[in-house]
């Protein structure tokens, strides 16, 4: 049977993780606008600025290529499965079955980035050539949440989220609500603001601040876990426990304690 495409469910679980991305990041460049801020800020303006060492066009680019790429990856997924929607359009799942669905695709995510990014830290020819990329944003903000190279975004963004959809076994219509989910959550861990009552920041100890901490170079062997739980980085020894202290001039500054320090 031909896929059609209209407004198909293939189609938004494609279209939406995009502009969910650039909604939701923009917000975050709307927020940090505001001077009555700068006292939610890990980095200030000035560091956003003299310490990344790519400009903010380049990093939209990035985005917006890796972004194009992986919507290809999504509809080609989407053709081959040959989810028939139409046919389960009027049988909806139940809470408890999207909800172990949508647990397992965020195991199989984490388990599967956790693992390829702590690889392209720790082999130096894919660091230097591929990874250092997405770090010469020393101070993450949000619209640079997936500037990676192309490589990098084909084998641990679209891989990942491609393996996230196949193994949890969730519909094109229940992946437009995950990856618009875990998009948010990505956008939110490089924004760069800890603001009260986020409620992405409360409920997960992977946040902005603990992503934050890998950003830097104390922490860049620590941390690795992305984007929901840190529990690779428990098991495997790699967690970085911080602090956050209030930051001269107004803001937070993420601080690893002190038995970590020199590890």
């Amino acid at each position: 049977m031909a896929m059609e495409f209209g407004v198909s469910d293939e189609l938004l679980g494609t279209i939406v993780p995009i502009v969910v991305y650039w909604v939701y990041s923009g917000l975050y460049v709307l927020l940090g606008s505001f001077n009555q801020l700068e006292n939610y800020r890990l980095h200030s303006r000035k560091d956003e600025d003299e310490k990344n060492l790519v400009s903010k066009a380049s990093v939209v680019k990035g985005v917006l290529l890796q972004q194009f790429l992986q919507a290809i990856v999504a509809i080609l997924l989407f053709t081959v499965t040959g989810t028939d929607t139409d046919a389960n359009a009027d049988q909806p799942l139940s809470l408890i079955v999207l909800a172990r669905q949508f647990l397992i695709a965020m195991f199989v995510m984490d388990a599967w980035q956790y693992f390829m990014h702590r690889y392209m830290h720790h082999n130096k020819f894919l660091y230097r050539h591929i990874h250092s990329l997405h770090h010469r944003l020393v101070v993450p903000y949000a619209f640079g949440a997936l500037y990676n190279h192309p490589v990098e975004g084909l084998l641990n963004d679209t891989i990942g989220g491609a393996l996230s959809f196949l193994l949890s076994g969730m519909s094109p219509r229940a992946s437009i609500f995950f990856f618009s989910f875990a998009t948010i959550k990505t956008v939110d861990d490089h924004c760069g603001l800890w603001l009260p009552g986020n409620l992405f920041q409360v409920l997960f100890k992977n946040n902005t601040a603990y992503h934050d901490v890998h950003h830097q170079l104390y922490g860049s062997k620590y941390n690795f876990a992305q984007p929901f739980f840190v529990v690779w980085d428990r098991i495997l020894g790699t967690y970085m426990p911080y602090t956050l202290e209030k930051r001269a001039g107004g803001g937070f500054e993420a601080r690893p304690k002190k038995d970590h320090k020199d590890n």
